[in-house]
């Protein structure tokens, strides 16, 4: 096919130069070093200046943080969805279950940005939210099936899953490098309380809708805080 050719979805993207595909390289391999140092917060600012570009340069290649994001993590999303197709092999679906939380758990604590991203959503981040979708449709039948097997609690709901990684990205950052493992002791509590039989029940789940609304505002940078006096 001929580059520029009209494909069934459109035209097709055009080749970059080569210096516009280094850039973008740089640009790529920057956000990941600062968003797993720095967690989504960090600027798109602060990506340009580890790349050592011009801020021009890097909406030029990334007009928006999403497309960023998405350029960046959709492989580790990809690593997340198949961590859930592992768990799904084992023939023993509370192992599974529990391998899986200790992997994703895992994920979460060796990268800053990974862990923001578990417990963000990115409407246009195409290749990502499909690969969470892909992940989330696994994740229900391994819940039921340990469900079924009576070791998961009765209660559970996949929204715990989302507490369980807003915990965990919590403790990541409150954490550090002062205690880098602090997170296996939240996963480990976690667990215990999954497992069947329950001791007591659970209050009501938040709900999707809720937990959907929450990820979108944890997409938006923390307000900066206005001087004393300030006028609007």
């Amino acid at each position: 096919m001929n580059p520029g050719a009209q494909t069934p979805d459109g035209p097709a993207a055009q080749p970059l130069r080569s210096d516009a595909e280094r850039n973008r390289g740089r640009i790529i391999a920057a956000a990941r070093t600062v968003f797993a140092r720095d967690g989504l917060h960090a600027s798109m600012a602060s990506v340009a200046r580890e790349a050592s570009v011009g801020i021009a340069t890097m909406f030029r290649r990334f007009p928006t943080k999403e497309e960023l994001v998405d350029a960046v993590f959709a492989d580790r999303m990809g690593a997340y969805a198949d961590a859930v197709t592992v768990a799904l092999d084992d023939p023993d679906p509370w192992t599974g279950f529990v391998g899986y939380i200790e992997a994703a758990c895992a994920m979460q604590a060796a990268d800053s940005g990974f862990a923001d991203v578990l417990t963000t959503t990115f409407p246009t981040a195409k290749v990502l939210e499909r690969r969470r979708n892909e992940a989330y449709a696994a994740m229900v039948e391994l819940i039921g099936r340990a469900k079924a097997a009576g070791r998961l609690r009765e209660d559970f709901d996949t929204s715990d899953l989302v507490l369980l990684h807003m915990a965990t990205a919590g403790v990541v950052s409150a954490t550090g490098d002062a205690a880098p493992d602090a997170w296996r002791r939240v996963a480990a509590l976690f667990v215990q309380a999954f497992e069947a039989p329950a001791r007591a029940p659970l209050p009501a789940s938040p709900g999707h809708d809720a937990l959907y609304r929450a990820m979108l505002r944890a997409e938006q940078p923390p307000p900066v805080p206005r001087e004393s006096g300030e006028g609007g």
